[in-house]
Order: structure tokens, then C-alpha cells, then sequence
């Protein structure tokens, strides 16, 4: 159940003390089945899986939501193909071309004859909320996703004033001087990946893999005024990642040095092995997070 990609937010850590009957909040806003007519239902799900009955896991002061998800899968090309038939049966019979407002009303009922017989599928969009430093981390890379997950959360909560992260230095000034040869913050390290970007618009961009940052080659694209857009880095032999001059952190891998402590003790079930592997993401993360905070000076909630 490892993240794989995390777009985080920050709320002031005096909320805290929302999330002390989190359960019962997010009862009212668990996941309902998709109705027949409906293209897409969301709601919360256990994170252990839709069979469990706790909304929520806790482990000291990370929290584990996670938001469920139906969607009848309707495609465009079924659709319209629907709407073509019917639409030459309805100007035959009428034996003239249909408005726009009566092709509009047409596509509407194809839609509601359709919906009830499409597919359902279902998702999941897991978040680790620190309730300490007041950090929300979705596993996803698409903003607009997690913003969702954030609206469902303040749905449940009543109130949530979380906001994107913002840094109060440049990322992208950052990221570049990083391969420039300027010192990295503590404990971090290049990896072996960077997208470098022309700043002027339409500009070329250059997606570098397995590649030696600190090289000729990326030294040369530097001389020529490109500059880093993302920047793949290792964090104490634990944790390495690609970060955005967005504040997204994509391809988010636990390493060795951190999963090797998880070998060492057995366990008697896979709600056992989810919880372990949950307390170790969650103490990483938030070592990972008081790192990049700090290089970044990141902003923090007012109060």
C-alpha cells in the first residue's frame, strides 16, 4: 500500500482536534452505491478494504483516509454513435433536420437509456494525514484529484481550511542550482533523473533518464539557459522521488534502507502487515517533509 505520488497540502496543526471523532464524520459520507441514473458516486471506504467496518486507521499522529469511488464507464464513441442512429430515425419520420435545442434533448435521453447498463468501476484515492505538522498527502500526482479528496474531507469535517503547499524560494531556481553544482540540503542526493525547460514560452524541453546529473551533458543544456522543472533525488538511503517545481512529488519509492526493516518481524494478517507498512510510510513521509520544508521554506498556516 506504498504512496506512489504525493500532492500535499497544509492546514494549522490546532485542527488536530477535528480528527478525534473522524469515524463518525466520515460515516455520513461513506461511499453509496452509483444509482442507475447516476454517472458517479464518492464517498469514504475503509482503507483496509470496503469489507472493513473503520473508516479511518491511526497510528500515533498519522491518519489514514482513504475516498472510494463508482463510475459507469459511458463512452463518447457509444454515445454519439446512439445519437446518430436516432437522430436520422427522428428526421425521417419528421422528414426535416432537428434544432440544436431537440439534438440536445435527444443526446440527454440516449444518455439516461444508456447509463443504467454501463459498467461500474470502482477506485480508491488513499491520503496520509500528519496531524502533527498538519500535512495532507495524497497518493496522486493529479491536482485536481486531490482537490477533490480535500472538498470530500471538508464535506465530512464541516470545515477544513487546507491549502496548497507554497514555498516561499523559487523551486525552480532551486532544482537547477541542485545540478549546478550548489550543496544539497542534508541528507539528500541527486538520482539519476531531471526535466530541464526553455523559460521562454514554447520553449524546448529535455527529459533526461539514467543519466549523470552532474555531467557534461546536462552542464551544457544548463550554459544554454535551460532550467529544472523536476529533479529526481534520494533522501537518506530511505526514500527517493521525483520533485516538481510544482511541489508534486512523483515516483515516490521506498528504498532497502527503509523497507528492510518490515523483513524482520512476522505477521499473522494482512491487516497486520497493512498497519506495519503503513507506520513505516507515515514516519518516512514525515522525515521527508521536515526536510523539504526547511529547503524550501515552505509557508506555513496561519494561525
Amino acid at each position: 500500500m506504498f504512496f506512489r505520488n504525493l500532492t500535499l497540502f497544509r492546514f494549522n496543526p490546532s485542527l488536530k482536534k477535528s480528527f478525534d471523532s473522524i469515524d463518525d464524520a466520515l460515516a455520513e459520507w461513506a461511499l453509496k452505491p452509483v444509482g442507475p441514473l447516476e454517472q458517479m458516486s464518492r464517498g469514504f471506504v475503509s482503507p483496509f478494504g470496503r469489507d472493513q467496518p473503520a473508516l479511518s486507521h491511526r497510528v500515533g499522529n498519522a491518519l489514514w483516509l482513504t475516498l472510494g469511488g463508482e463510475d459507469r464507464l459511458l463512452p463518447s464513441s457509444v454515445v454519439n454513435d446512439e445519437v446518430q442512429r436516432k437522430l436520422a430515425q427522428a428526421e425521417q419520420r419528421e422528414g426535416r433536420k432537428l434544432g440544436g435545442r431537440a439534438r440536445k434533448r435527444l443526446k440527454e435521453d440516449v444518455v439516461h437509456e444508456l447509463l443504467p447498463r454501463a459498467f461500474v468501476r470502482p477506485s480508491r484515492l488513499n491520503a496520509s494525514i500528519d496531524l502533527a505538522q498538519g500535512v495532507v498527502a495524497v497518493d496522486t500526482s493529479s491536482r485536481k484529484a486531490a482537490e477533490g479528496f480535500i472538498t470530500e474531507l471538508r464535506h465530512a469535517l464541516g470545515s477544513f481550511p487546507a491549502l496548497p503547499l507554497n514555498a516561499e524560494l523559487s523551486p525552480r531556481a532551486l532544482l537547477t542550482g541542485w545540478i549546478a553544482g550548489e550543496p544539497l540540503p542534508a541528507g539528500f542526493a541527486l538520482g539519476d533523473e531531471c526535466e530541464l525547460k526553455d523559460p521562454v514560452d514554447g520553449g524546448a524541453i529535455v527529459k533526461c533518464q539514467r543519466q549523470e546529473l552532474l555531467g557534461d551533458e546536462i552542464r551544457k543544456h544548463l550554459e544554454s539557459g535551460k532550467q529544472v522543472s523536476k529533479l529526481a533525488l534520494v533522501f537518506d538511503d530511505h526514500v527517493s522521488f521525483v520533485l516538481g517545481e510544482d511541489l508534486v512529488v512523483r515516483k515516490l519509492k521506498f528504498l532497502d534502507g527503509a523497507v528492510d526493516q518490515l523483513e524482520n518481524t512476522e505477521r499473522d494478517s494482512l491487516n497486520a502487515e497493512l498497519d506495519a507498512r503503513y507506520a513505516l510510510m507515515s514516519a518516512e513521509l514525515a522525515r521527508v517533509f521536515t526536510a523539504l520544508e526547511k529547503a524550501l521554506k515552505l509557508s506555513r498556516p496561519e494561525d
